[in-house]
């Protein structure tokens, strides 16, 4: 995950939330920001290749740590984002079910700084003003309200683009 679920709990604008529900969000954000930047923000020089079987990956990497994000790919069962639960001498335990495959390539993803605080940053606009898309402002008195028009000027995959110009530097051609 691009932040985990328990930084955002401790923060004023998450309390009451529920754990699986903003997990379920955060998953979203980071499968929506890896598709729209097409950058799996994955470091190469940090990768292993290793079967799975009964649901644990069988290798070891002095790079990978409990709470890490890898991506599984080359697999065609396994593929996609997994967060490392437990490490042990001889295999890694992940987040979801594996299914057993004698070739799994492992790589780690790795986040940069700005990309977890836009996280942030969405998340919260997410919690408080996702109710309130398309309102451009509101008046109580006789009461007034006016619409912007959400094209592609003003919103990208749903949020506003003011709130998503933290990705332009992460932005990889598509071929």
């Amino acid at each position: 995950m691009v932040v985990k679920v328990e930084d955002l709990l401790l923060m004023d604008e998450f309390k009451g939330v529920k754990k699986d529900t903003l997990s379920m969000k955060l998953e979203a954000a980071e499968s929506l920001i890896r598709s729209y930047t097409n950058n799996n923000f994955q470091n190469r020089a940090m990768r292993i290749e290793a079967p799975a079987s009964q649901g644990l990956l069988l290798g070891h990497s002095p790079f990978f740590k409990a709470g890490d994000t890898v991506q599984i790919s080359q697999s065609m069962v396994n593929d996609g984002l997994y967060v490392i639960t437990e490490i042990h001498a001889d295999s890694i335990a992940v987040n979801k079910e594996l299914f057993d495959f004698p070739f799994n390539t492992v790589t780690k993803v790795i986040y940069p700084p700005d990309i977890k605080k836009g996280v942030i940053d969405l998340m919260i606009w997410e919690m408080g003003n996702r109710q309130k898309i398309g309102i451009k402002s509101e008046t109580l008195s006789r009461h007034s309200v006016t619409y912007y028009d959400q094209d592609s000027n003003n919103q990208v995959m749903g949020y506003p683009v003011s709130l998503l110009g933290f990705l332009k530097p992460y932005i990889k051609p598509r071929f």
